[in-house]
């Protein structure tokens, strides 16, 4: 109960007991002291403004918008009052009010570098990265020393894709802050966009050494390792089940759900990644053809990203909600009010933003698919979807802590695109050497990836690699490629393109692909192979090093999965000595494709179907 202000010390005094409240960080005893003041004072602008903050600081966004609406008819011209309404309107979902209140805040007040690091977020929620790097940028001009604003600044560079540019800003809030965990965390998501992982993993270990229970730290840690050539699979696993003893203690939710292993299913999917991303791409097809007499489609969206793929995704929900500015208890009460039977997290730790509620349990049943490629680590995640050639039985099974659901003879559903080109002639023809490629990620490219990939091109004289995508120093990656022995003279680098279009005609420039070795390629797989260019894969000892073995082997080309770095190279030399066996096969790739259990939408989603319908089954007979 909050302390009783006094009858007559006057009123400037008791309002001076309550600011201290909320200066120390006591919001809640604060707000309801505001509350008390407010009918005393009913026009000071300062009681409804620092009320109304206090509102939207614990979250109560209808109140807060009540309180700074008539702070603002008071004050007009108070930037400080039309940022805060402006980001409880947002909250509330009023997106075009919120923006009119955030761009005035910063016209009232071009000095407020926090109205300005706020408009930057607001507008980079909504893709505009353009304004959204601008206005943060105006944020540390108007204040230098703001951290805030340059650590904001560095993660939306880095978003942008603008890795350098993003850790020199995290190294001027460093200067400023030594230590701050905030500029950390984002120094080391740019390190990885700069490619330079050890640095990375050094920032994320400082973090969490200085905070423990950062666990979006920890879950980008742990997403970080698979980029790591050294770490082995169990390693790996380990400290995922760690990361999910974490949330041991957190009691799990029991359901009084009908247990009826017949009837029609509520299935619920969360992802931040329900727009145009590798994730929706693969999910679509399945929406598309599940069963609807047999179930129900819910999907929660945690970005504030949506597009014309969202729309289509949600033409196929019965249920579509954008959560991603939801508390945690916002987003249980709204799971819990939808009930779904099963529900299907599609992140794992490229973006684990709810541990906690996933841990209390959200739904009956509970399973991860898709985004990662190991486990999550929390025992309340029962099942994760694959099949038996990316997680063979065995080693994989102990290395979970959910159940392997080995739902598929693979466990993709991939959908080329309808505007794809037709497959080009190989540039083989003309040149006549050949010319391999990887259009992956360049952060999949470790060490040990460069240095076998060099000798294929040693076994291939004339050969030619084609990499792609934005680098920030171009010297230093090219050093990296000669350091692995790579013949740099032999080595194009070929910009990020603007569009699917114009990425898949890129194609056209190479003969065949090279899968990563550490992390293999999954959609840039499925693209080489749309455009009529084999891809030659090593198969390692887990999942996400095991990916080509299993899109491969779907689509007929079992016999360009290597079981060794020497037959990697035999397989590849072996492709490039025989043009018109590869003009052969690359002619066929597509049909071989369509053929293929990736392509049979209908077929995946009955398999799709099945797998939740047994997990189901499952639980109504107790055995989770």
């Amino acid at each position: 109960m909050p302390p009783t202000l006094r009858a007559n010390p006057g009123f400037e005094q008791q309002l001076s007991v309550v600011t201290k409240h909320h200066q120390a960080g006591r919001v809640e005893i604060a707000c309801a002291l505001y509350q008390r003041l407010q009918p005393i004072a009913p026009q000071d602008f300062r009681v409804l403004h620092l009320g109304g903050l206090a509102l939207y600081q614990l979250n109560r966004h209808a109140e807060a918008v009540n309180w700074l609406e008539r702070a603002a008819r008071l004050q007009p011209r108070s930037g400080a009052t039309r940022m805060c309404l402006g980001l409880s309107l947002d909250r509330l979902g009023h997106v075009d009010a919120a923006t009119g209140h955030l761009r005035e805040a910063v016209r009232l007040e071009p000095g407020n570098a926090e109205a300005w690091t706020n408009l930057g977020g607001f507008l980079f929620a909504r893709g505009d990265v353009t304004g959204a790097i601008d206005s943060h940028r105006r944020a540390v001009q108007a204040n230098p020393r703001f951290v805030l604003g340059w650590c904001n600044l560095g993660r939306t560079l880095m978003q942008a894709g603008r890795a350098a540019e993003a850790l020199a800003a995290h190294e001027r809030a460093l200067k400023l802050a030594p230590g701050d965990t905030h500029a950390l965390k984002g120094r080391a998501q740019a390190y990885n966009g700069c490619h330079r992982l050890v640095a990375a993993l050094a920032d994320f270990d400082a973090v969490i050494a200085a905070d423990p229970a950062d666990h979006e730290a920890v879950s980008l840690r742990l997403y970080l390792l698979h980029f790591l050539d050294e770490l082995p699979a169990p390693q790996i696993a380990r400290e995922h089940r760690e990361f999910g003893a974490r949330f041991a203690s957190i009691p799990a939710r029991t359901f009084t759900t009908l247990r009826e292993p017949a009837r029609r299913l509520r299935v619920a999917f969360l992802s931040p990644d329900l727009r145009g991303h590798s994730v929706a791409f693969f999910l679509r097809p399945l929406l598309a053809h599940l069963n609807r007499d047999a179930f129900e489609i819910v999907l929660y969206h945690e970005s504030a990203l949506e597009d014309s793929f969202s729309e289509a995704l949600r033409e196929h929900a019965v249920i579509w909600r954008n959560v991603h500015a939801c508390t945690d208890a916002e987003l249980e009460a709204l799971v819990l009010a939808d009930a779904p039977d099963i529900l299907v997290e599609l992140a794992g730790h490229t973006a684990f933003k709810r541990p906690r509620p996933l841990a209390r349990r959200l739904a009956p049943v509970q399973g991860t698919y898709l985004g990662y490629p190991n486990t999550t680590g929390l025992p309340a995640i029962d099942f994760r979807l694959t099949d038996v050639l990316a997680d063979p039985v065995g080693a994989a099974d102990e290395w979970q802590t959910e159940e392997l659901v080995r739902f598929s003879p693979c466990a993709w559903a991939y959908e080329p695109p309808a505007q794809a080109p037709s497959v080009a002639p190989l540039p083989i023809t003309e040149a006549g050497t050949v010319t391999f490629g990887s259009f992956n990620n360049l952060m999949k490219l470790s060490p040990a990836t460069l240095r076998l990939w060099a000798r294929v091109l040693a076994a291939v004289p004339g050969a030619v690699l084609v990499l792609k995508g934005d680098v920030p120093e171009v010297k230093a990656f090219y050093t990296r490629l000669a350091k692995a022995g790579l013949p740099v003279d032999r080595c194009r680098l070929l910009p990020r393109t603007a569009g699917l279009v114009e990425h898949l005609e890129t194609y056209a420039q190479i003969d065949i692909a090279l899968d990563p070795v550490t992390y293999h390629g999954t959609t840039t797989t499925c693209e080489a192979l749309w455009m009529g260019r084999p891809v030659v894969s090593l198969a390692g000892e887990s999942h996400v090093r095991r990916v080509g073995v299993s899109l491969l082997t779907a689509a007929g080309q079992g016999d360009c999965v290597a079981c060794s770095e020497d037959e990697f190279v035999e397989i590849a030399a072996r492709l490039a000595s025989d043009r018109d066996a590869l003009a052969t096969r690359c002619a066929g790739l597509r049909a071989a494709l369509a053929a293929s259990p990736l392509l049979d939408h209908a077929g995946q989603a009955a398999r799709f179907g099945e797998a939740l319908r047994e997990r189901w089954r499952k639980y109504c007979h107790g055995k989770f």
